[in-house]
């Protein structure tokens, strides 16, 4: 349960992260869409005034007025704020350049002190074949054509303005990272709240598990030992074999539940494992068993492939393989293990009468697939190998395609 709650913090973070970034980023490119769009009217305003800002203003002074107290002059044409604002001209910082077809330069307007009129001319100059964009970072720029066929180049300071944008930027990007500092810090404090009666009920089921498994030992213990002295007594008959299949299996399953409580939080004992000869023991050893269901069975395992790992649990992984497939083969199985890059590969093929498609649910405990040839099994064997598979950082997934069942397994 401690890993579920790791997990919902982990994901409640990643869509808050996802979704601050996404709206910061709308709410920056706007910004920065603005600013474009104000300094492309500011260097069109240029052009259509015959190449100087404002080159010919409205006659009517600033504070002409209509009857209703409404300016009809200046701050009529020009507007209170913005680019079309009175003190725009003023405060505009820009050069122009025309250049004829032979590439000579003619000055109309300077106005920028941090360029000189050569750098200007180079800087103009390279602008030439271009049409407008940004051009060191914070200067924009516009290329037209007038009558004469001389062609212009503005070039117009766009710092000032481009500075809230910076800072705005950066308050995002600051605040970002403070937003997801808090929100994890309330995720964890709210998850230790919204987990905890899960986490009671988990804690009182794995101690029924935990009091199931030493209840039933004894009482197994006991009924295995009666068979013995029984068997000795009287010799093997139908019935103590009944009991002692019936015996091995409670015992199984009581191991089953134990391990599987164990897997899900305890942290694996790691030890470098000869997973290519482990393989082949447990192969030979299951042998009988397909050949008791005439199942043909095919295996190929490259040798020296090693693996740190738990080696009781990834014993009785291989185990439970095998098992599955003496259970749901129809005529034949073959067993894989190689190395693919960095990982190793286990595959479990065996022909079905299942349709095609994913079959994740045979994963889940306690579930019995319906081709199953024994209908008794308890369902927790795929279960278990999968637990086992996620202690050890692997992935395990099935599918059916074209009556073959293929298990995966990547460690």
């Amino acid at each position: 349960m401690n890993k579920v709650r790791k997990k919902f913090v982990l994901y409640a973070e990643i869509a808050v992260f996802i979704l601050l970034t996404v709206l910061l980023s709308v709410i920056n490119v706007i910004n920065f869409t603005m600013v474009t769009e104000d300094a492309d009217r500011i260097t069109e305003t240029i052009s259509h005034y015959r190449v100087k800002f404002f080159r010919e203003p409205p006659e009517e002074t600033p504070n002409t007025q209509n009857n209703n107290g409404e300016h009809t002059g200046i701050r009529k044409a020009f507007g209170v704020m913005g680019v079309n604002s009175p003190e725009m001209n003023a405060s505009l910082r820009y050069f122009t350049y025309a250049f004829d077809k032979d590439g000579n330069a003619e000055k109309i307007e300077h106005r920028m002190t941090a360029v000189t009129e050569e750098e200007a001319v180079e800087w103009a100059r390279s602008l030439l074949k271009e049409d407008t964009g940004w051009t060191n970072t914070i200067y924009r720029y516009r290329v037209y054509e007038k009558d004469d066929k001389k062609i212009y180049v503005t070039v117009i300071d766009e710092g000032r303005e481009l500075l809230p944008s910076y800072r705005i930027l950066f308050i995002s990007a600051v605040g970002e990272v403070l937003v997801l500092l808090i929100s994890y810090l309330v995720l964890v404090r709210v998850g230790k709240s919204l987990f905890k009666q899960f986490e009671e009920a988990d804690r009182k089921q794995k101690l029924f598990i935990a009091s199931v498994e030493q209840d039933f030992k004894m009482p197994l213990t006991v009924i295995n030992a009666n068979t013995e002295i029984i068997e000795r007594q009287n010799g093997t008959n139908e019935q103590t074999q009944a009991i002692n299949r019936q015996v091995r299996k409670m015992t199984e399953l009581v191991k089953n539940l134990g391990a599987l409580s164990i897997f899900e939080e305890t942290d694996v004992s790691l030890s470098n494992i000869d997973l290519s000869n482990m393989f082949n023991i447990i192969i030979d050893s299951e042998k009988s068993k397909f050949e008791e269901k005439n199942i043909s069975l095919e295996f190929a395992v490259e040798p020296d492939i090693y693996l740190k790992g738990d080696e009781q649990a990834i014993r009785k992984s291989i185990l439970e393989l095998t098992q599955n497939s003496v259970n749901y083969s129809l005529t034949k199985a073959k067993f894989t293990l190689k190395k693919q890059g960095d990982r190793i590969i286990i595959l479990q093929t065996n022909d079905t009468s299942l349709p095609d498609g994913s079959i994740d649910q045979i994963f889940d405990r306690f579930t019995t697939l319906e081709n199953a040839k024994d209908k008794n099994t308890v369902g927790l064997g795929l279960s278990y190998v999968k637990d086992i598979v996620k202690a050890h950082d692997g992935r395990v997934s099935a599918n059916v395609k074209d009556n073959i069942f293929t298990l995966e397994i990547a460690l």
